[in-house]
């Protein structure tokens, strides 16, 4: 086997082993910028991957077939969209959307069963996601069945890699969209007032926003959303479950639960990998790019360089903000930050509130999810809560 193919394979191994974030860790030390068939070039460093990120005009975010807005566009027209969507995630419409996201929050705790274990991503974290994003978006309760069915399918499909299934489970997924467009313009003046129907009403360049995008910007907010968050509430329970002294200090010291999350999912990411295409030469790593070649930044290598973070398994609530690649950098930094922080804050708030304890549970073990998904797709825990009658359970 050449260079060439060992160093392909290498990656590929990496990317479908046990233990993915350990096996980047190694190749990183190994080549910062290696070839893979499947993954093109493939940047470990953070410093290649931010360049990349604060370079927009020679890496093009344009990578996808189907319309994607605004992570998927350029400037100029990134631009144009990009100043239509980020009023959507002001501090304003956090604060509104505060008291409901915590309910939802707290509902779900207070049914979760106690005292026994119980699968945590499938009946608490996927739920989850599902039940706040509908309720950011101003969806009916009616789609939070057939989006949880909706995302164990994509789930599936992406693992299989099943392009003609992934292609129709997206088709399917517009159609709810169209669907509750169609209803609200059928509703005139008494449709909702809620997110989605502010997009419907706004404008670019003095023309109505056409559905195809507004479509599109509801897919990317919440097909994103839905996984990540679920992935993100996953990897902070289980983190804290297995270190009871750091859970508990969580629980008196809840000034530090926002750079804690940001910390851990620095540490395990939610997401594995991000996509950019070159639009000139240019040289990263030492190794030539050729214009029009594409790169894969591996955000699960980069957010863990020694080069920047030390031990990249040192939990440090000191970290220079900015360096952490959780939610990206650059022009494409991820403008529903706020929202995905508000949600994550606000349920584990609520996990150490109203438990006395959690932990991992002792029947089955967590099942890590396969790339390009992080976090995991089965984890076993147990909520504990002192005096407990036995009704909730």
């Amino acid at each position: 086997m050449n260079e060439v193919a060992q160093i392909s394979e290498d990656v590929r191994n990496a990317s479908v082993s046990t233990d993915p974030i350990a096996a980047y860790d190694e190749l990183r030390q190994q080549c910062p910028v290696m070839h893979d068939r499947h993954l093109h070039r493939v940047l470990f460093r953070h410093e290649d991957v931010l360049s990349v990120l604060k370079d927009h005009k020679t890496f093009s975010n344009a990578v996808s077939r189907h319309v994607s807005v605004p992570n998927g566009m350029d400037q100029p027209e990134h631009t144009v969209y990009r100043a239509l969507i980020e009023p959507y995630f002001s501090a304003e419409r956090m604060a509104a959307f505060e008291p409901v996201c915590r309910q939802i929050a707290a509902n779900l705790v207070k049914q979760a069963p106690k005292n026994r274990e119980f699968e945590f991503i499938e009946d608490f974290a996927r739920v989850y996601a599902v039940q706040v994003q509908c309720a950011f978006l101003g969806w009916p309760e009616s789609l939070h069945e057939p989006l949880n069915q909706w995302v164990r399918k994509n789930h599936q499909a992406t693992l299989a890699q099943d392009r003609q299934a992934m292609s129709d489970i997206a088709l399917e997924f517009d159609g709810y969209i169209r669907s509750l467009l169609k209803e609200r313009r059928q509703a005139g003046n008494q449709a909702p007032n809620d997110i989605t129907t502010a997009l419907m009403r706004e404008t670019v360049n003095g023309q109505p926003v056409p559905d195809e995008v507004i479509v599109s910007i509801l897919r990317n907010w919440t097909v994103g959303e839905l996984g990540t968050i679920a992935a993100c509430v996953g990897i902070l329970v289980k983190y804290l479950a297995e270190r009871l002294k750091l859970q508990h200090q969580m629980r008196y010291k809840p000034k530090l639960l926002p750079a804690t999350i940001d910390e851990i999912l620095r540490i395990h990411p939610p997401l594995m990998a991000s996509r950019r295409v070159a639009s000139k030469a240019v040289t990263i790593g030492g190794q030539a790019i050729e214009a029009g070649e594409r790169l894969t930044l591996l955000w699960a290598s980069a957010n863990r360089d020694e080069a920047v973070f030390g031990n990249p398994d040192e939990l440090r609530t000191d970290r220079e903000p900015s360096q952490n690649l959780l939610y990206g950098a650059g022009i494409h930094i991820c403008p529903g930050a706020p929202l995905a922080r508000l949600e994550l804050r606000l349920v584990m708030e609520e996990l150490l509130r109203d438990t006395s304890r959690f932990s991992l549970g002792e029947n089955t073990w967590p099942v890590h999810a396969k790339y390009p998904a992080g976090g995991f797709d089965a984890l076993p825990v147990k909520l504990f809560v002192e005096n407990c009658c036995g009704a909730c359970s």
